[in-house]
């Protein structure tokens, strides 16, 4: 039996990066005295969720990935804890060319890789597509020292397929950091991504912050949350309060579920061709 204990960070994001990158780390801390060998950070973790205004100021919280100073500093992190880190940042590719980026670093703090956020939404209180470039490094599924994860971030979570890519990849755990507020999609967060796991037989470890931070008025309302692939939430964190949400997550019921529910035989890609030629 592979049991894996992990850890999402809920928190809310203030103006500085430096007190957000701090107030990660102590909450990391405080995973690893709860023995969580692999944590995700919420999207856009070293900053507020700037994307509630459009304003090129926010341009300054970019940083190379994984060149710049977040990602190496929580390589020393993860080295030190032995813990994989899910790492979301903004990230500077070049001048004028940004990512959502979430950097995957090993528990001897070697950095893995990154995904880049996908789908971009563009409507009031996310104007994301005025920061971000689609993501264009499909859907890589990392192999930790602990187990094989992928990440989806947010607006992802909308868009079955690329769910779908990390199961055919081999993902274990798939982690969905997000900033998202009441009223909109609230009524979803417990359908799609609990619908996500069900449907390709893995662990989700969802993210969102918590709070009314200081840009607008979007309320995250947090209830992060474990949820297996039978679609049962094992562990569900506060909807109004920072949190540190540890669960064991067996890996084995990945296999239990799929020895049942034999959607990876069963599916017909050979009649899914309208989906991408549409």
């Amino acid at each position: 039996m592979a049991v894996v204990r992990s850890a999402l960070i809920q928190t809310f994001g203030s103006m500085t990066m430096e007190e957000n990158v701090e107030r990660q780390i102590g909450l990391i801390h405080q995973a690893a005295e709860r023995g969580a060998q692999i944590t995700c950070l919420q999207e856009l973790a070293t900053g507020p969720y700037f994307c509630q205004v459009q304003d090129p100021t926010f341009y300054s919280f970019a940083e190379p990935v994984p060149d710049g100073p977040t990602v190496k500093r929580m390589c020393e992190l993860a080295k030190q804890h032995n813990m994989v880190l899910v790492v979301p940042v903004y990230e500077l590719d070049q001048t004028g060319v940004y990512y959502n980026t979430a950097a995957v670093i090993d528990a001897d703090g070697t950095y893995l890789g990154k995904y880049r956020k996908t789908h971009i939404p563009q409507v009031q209180g996310f104007w994301e597509k005025y920061y971000f470039r689609p993501g264009n490094l499909g859907y890589p599924v990392f192999e930790t020292r602990y187990a094989k994860i992928g990440v989806y971030i947010c607006y992802d979570r909308h868009f079955p397929e690329g769910a779908r890519c990390l199961g055919l990849g081999g993902a274990e755990i798939v982690y969905i950091p997000s900033a998202t507020s009441r009223g909109l999609s609230m009524h979803l967060w417990k359908i799609e991504q609990v619908s996500h796991a069900i449907a390709n037989g893995y662990w989700v470890g969802t993210i969102n912050r918590v709070g009314v931070e200081p840009l607008g008025d979007n309320d995250f309302y947090g209830t992060s949350y474990f949820v297996n692939a039978r679609g049962e939430i094992i562990a569900e964190a506060s909807d109004k309060e920072e949190e540190v949400l540890v669960a064991d997550l067996d890996l084995e019921k990945n296999r239990e579920v799929r020895n049942v529910w034999q959607f990876y035989r069963d599916r017909r890609p050979d009649q899914y061709g309208p989906i991408v030629e549409a």
